[in-house]
């Protein structure tokens, strides 16, 4: 330990232990034990404790004091607890009788200071911090302390009894770990008394007709085979695995989830031979209804040995739902056999007609599980691809009315389901999804049909056509491409010209979020088909880019920088609204320039101008015609726009967009390209000095010295790194001109200097390139770095100044003394 801090700690353990101060913040106190941990996992406890008695006194005064605060005494159990854990300082504890008063009946235990939920809690995590060597096993058990820890198990504090059970799994984990560790499956008759004792009363608890302690040994047990790998953890299993059976046989199954969580945990941790796991499995799968069942049949799917037989069973159940749907809709499910064992049974149907609760839940639950399932490589083959977008559009259509069930149960359900949002955006989702898969091309018309209907239905809520926008872009970049042809095939041709129409009214929606959902899949069509003659030409065709350019005067901020991206995006294709005069084709580009710079310098919210930040910078990496025609000009008005922002995000963008000029003056240009040639360190001095000539005259040495000093340390971070990487490739041939050359150096340092004090009033002014290369060698931008690296707070952090900071809290030390940050 630290002298000063050694020096610090008798005052404050008196301060902590003098129930007349006021308590530390619970955030010092954790601080305070993080540190003592990480210096007892550095060194000896015992050694730390008899050079520093104070730390015993205050444990023994915490005992005594009646007055102490629940905070203070929980912190002395947790602080017993790390000490204890090196099994030589237990046993010097041990001496003093002091553990068994902290941790027995003696102590908080039966004192009043119990009924504090953090007393509780400290109590448990001293123990768990403790329980690390065969001693304190014999301690726990000599004290009494794993009867608490079962009581604690039914704890009104949620956060006391999940902690109270994870410290059963400790400490039968650390109880097998001794004399039965290394054995195959070791028996119960040699387990050790304390483990016998923990699984005894797991075995009473599932035998219980009270269904929390039913829970509570279901998630003892869950939490024991996810987190210890041991042989034991089998024999444990060959032991309970008859009692957890045993609860399939009571209606309803008590505590279902966590039973559910049990069985996919020990299906994780257990060998794919035991037969009696899957047996287990497929009696759970009947015997739970069909709300239960989704979340075992989805994770008995994503097993990666798991018998066929199992695996067809649960994938009929998660089929089960939308298998309703198709027959209630009278819709043909496929080729025969296709959903073979996932027809609609009686009890699936009564689930759904019950309520409108459980048919949405269940519902929903079947298209979220099914959607999870759709991309991973042990999904189910052959996969039902096409039954499964027939109910998906059927499901759709029956929450828009737009289904016409000729059954009786067809026409409850279409009652129950027209409206319904949560299922019209879980089956959007699902039939997203979809759309990683193909289909018969009837299908696909519906598919398109359905997700046209929504866009077009002034029904349909913000969040649904959010989720229609989202299907439709991937259903639409799924298309197939026809043969010999790179252009888009007839069908999506077709259905682009009937959506681009519904896209120019959501444009002009009166809701924003309407608005910006349609400005987001528009960006996201142009940035993959800007290139495709057949979407250019139905684009063109129609209101949407002027429409979009009209959205960057929005009332919403939100929907302005949405717009921007959009126009942005637009006109890198050429794909701006038209000009008025044919004989100035680049008339309207001009314009657009003109007013991203102008929302750049006045828009009064940040998303707009950082939106605008990074279309500049996108232009100007990929070559833009308006950009590159007079580049110099186009990054001077932009730098110096985004040097007078007071957005922090802006003025980092602006420098990205000064790097990607740096490179591309220094002949990196294509520097983003993966097949790019390694570029030498240095650049050559011709190439240097042209280069810092126009990085002078744009004023980029302005901003990017000024960013260097920036009170948001990402800014200063980004500017570092930029003139970090042109030093790199100044050095060592330098400029023309020399440094000592330059007559405005010192100046310029002076200057400098005064920005970093704060005072950042006067400009630097125009640079020579000599004298920036002189200041960039002279500048320790490694050391900057390196301080802009640590956090914020890599002082106040230190020990020493944790220490300082609570004891000038009660006016212990000089006002001079404390780190009062």
């Amino acid at each position: 330990m630290d002298p000063e801090c050694s020096r610090l700690l008798p005052a404050l353990c008196a301060v902590l232990a003098d129930p007349r101060q006021p308590v530390a913040d619970d955030t010092c106190l954790e601080k305070l034990l993080d540190w003592f941990t990480a210096v007892t996992e550095a060194g000896s406890s015992l050694l730390l404790l008899q050079e520093n008695p104070c730390l015993v006194e205050l444990l023994f005064h915490v005992l005594k004091s009646q007055d102490l605060s629940s905070r203070i005494l929980s912190f002395s159990l947790r602080l017993a607890g790390i000490f204890a854990a090196q099994e030589d300082c237990f046993q010097y504890l041990q001496q003093g009788e002091l553990l068994p008063m902290l941790f027995g009946e003696v102590g908080p235990l039966g004192g009043a200071a119990w009924t504090a939920p953090a007393v509780r809690s400290g109590w448990i995590q001293g123990l768990r911090t403790l329980a690390q060597h065969p001693s304190a096993l014999h301690f726990l058990a000599a004290c009494g302390a794993v009867d608490t820890i079962f009581s604690l198990q039914g704890d009104p504090s949620l956060f006391v009894a999940s902690a109270a059970g994870q410290l059963l799994v400790h400490i039968l984990d650390l109880a097998m770990r001794g004399p039965a560790e290394g054995r195959r499956s070791p028996q119960a008759c040699d387990w050790p008394a304390c483990a016998q004792k923990i699984v005894g009363h797991i075995e009473d608890s599932l035998c219980s007709t009270a269904i929390p302690q039913v829970t509570q040994a279901l998630s003892v047990l869950t939490t024991a085979f996810g987190h210890c790998h041991g042989l034991w953890t089998q024999g444990l299993w060959v032991r309970l695995s008859p009692l957890v059976a045993r609860l399939l046989e009571k209606d309803p199954v008590p505590a279902s989830h966590s039973l559910v969580d049990l069985l996919l945990s020990v299906a994780r941790s257990a060998p794919s031979s035991d037969r009696g796991l899957w047996e287990t499995l497929a009696q759970t799968l009947s015997h739970l209804s069909p709300t239960q069942a989704g979340p075992l049949a989805l994770g008995i799917l994503k097993l990666q040995d798991c018998p066929q037989a199992l695996r067809t069973q649960a994938f009929g159940i998660l089929l089960q739902p939308l298998a309703c749907v198709l027959e209630a809709a009278a819709q043909a499910p496929g080729p025969p056999g296709l959903l073979e064992g996932a027809a609609a049974d009686s009890m699936m149907v009564d689930t759904l007609l019950s309520s409108k609760s459980a048919c949405v839940g269940l519902l929903c639950c079947a298209l979220a599980h099914l959607g999870l399932l759709q991309p991973l490589p042990q999904r189910p083959s052959p996969w039902p691809q096409a039954p499964l977008l027939g109910a998906a559009v059927t499901t759709l259509r029956l929450c828009s009315g737009s289904a016409a069930p000729t059954s009786d149960v067809g026409g409850r359900l279409c009652a129950i389901l027209v409206g319904c949002g949560r299922v019209q955006r879980a089956a959007l989702d699902f039939l997203g999804a979809l759309s990683q898969g193909t289909g018969p091309q009837e299908l696909v018309t519906q598919v398109f049909s359905v997700l046209l209907e929504y866009l077009v239905s002034p029904e349909s809520s913000s969040m649904v056509l959010k989720k229609a926008f989202q299907a439709t872009l991937r259903w639409l970049l799924s298309s197939p491409k026809t043969p010999g042809c790179c252009d888009l095939d007839p069908h999506t041709q077709l259905f682009l010209r009937e959506l681009l129409p519904v896209l120019q009214k959501r444009l002009c929606s009166p809701c924003w979020e309407v608005r910006d959902s349609g400005l987001e899949f528009l960006t996201q069509m142009t940035r993959h088909w800007g290139g495709q003659a057949g979407f250019r030409q139905a684009l063109l065709a129609s209101e949407v880019p002027e429409l979009t350019k009209q959205l960057l005067r929005d009332p919403e901020s939100y929907v302005r920088a949405s717009a921007v991206t959009a126009t942005g995006q637009l006109s890198s294709w050429g794909l701006c609204a038209t000009p008025a005069s044919p004989e100035c084709p680049g008339a309207q580009q001009e314009s657009l320039l003109v007013e991203l710079l102008h929302i750049l310098s006045t828009d009064s919210e940040g998303f707009p101008r950082r939106a605008v930040m990074q279309v500049f910078t996108e232009w100007l990496r990929d070559g833009h015609a308006d950009v590159a025609e007079d580049a110099e000009r186009f990054v001077a008005g932009v730098l110096q726009a985004a040097s007078r922002d007071l957005d922090w995000e802006v003025r980092a963008q602006g420098l990205e967009l000064a790097l990607v000029f740096l490179e591309q003056l220094l002949g990196q240009r294509s520097s983003h390209c993966p097949y790019a040639v390694a570029l030498p360190e240095t650049a050559p001095p011709g190439v240097l000095d042209q280069a810092l000539q126009v990085l002078c005259r744009v004023q980029l040495f302005e901003f990017a010295f000024r960013a260097l000093f920036d009170c948001d340390r990402p800014v200063a971070q980004k500017s570092c790194d930029l003139l970090l990487f042109l030093r790199a490739k100044a050095a060592p041939c330098g400029s023309s001109q020399e440094a000592g050359d330059s007559p405005n150096v010192a100046s310029v340092e002076a200057t400098l200097q005064r920005w970093q004090a704060g005072e950042q009033g006067q400009p630097l002014g125009y640079l020579e390139p000599g004298a920036v290369v002189a200041l960039l060698r002279s500048i320790d931008l490694e050391g900057l770095r390196d301080t802009l690296a640590e956090s914020s707070d890599h002082v106040e952090k230190s020990p020493q100044s944790l220490l300082q900071d609570m004891l000038a809290a009660v006016g212990v030390l000089g006002e001079n003394e404390a780190d009062c940050y």
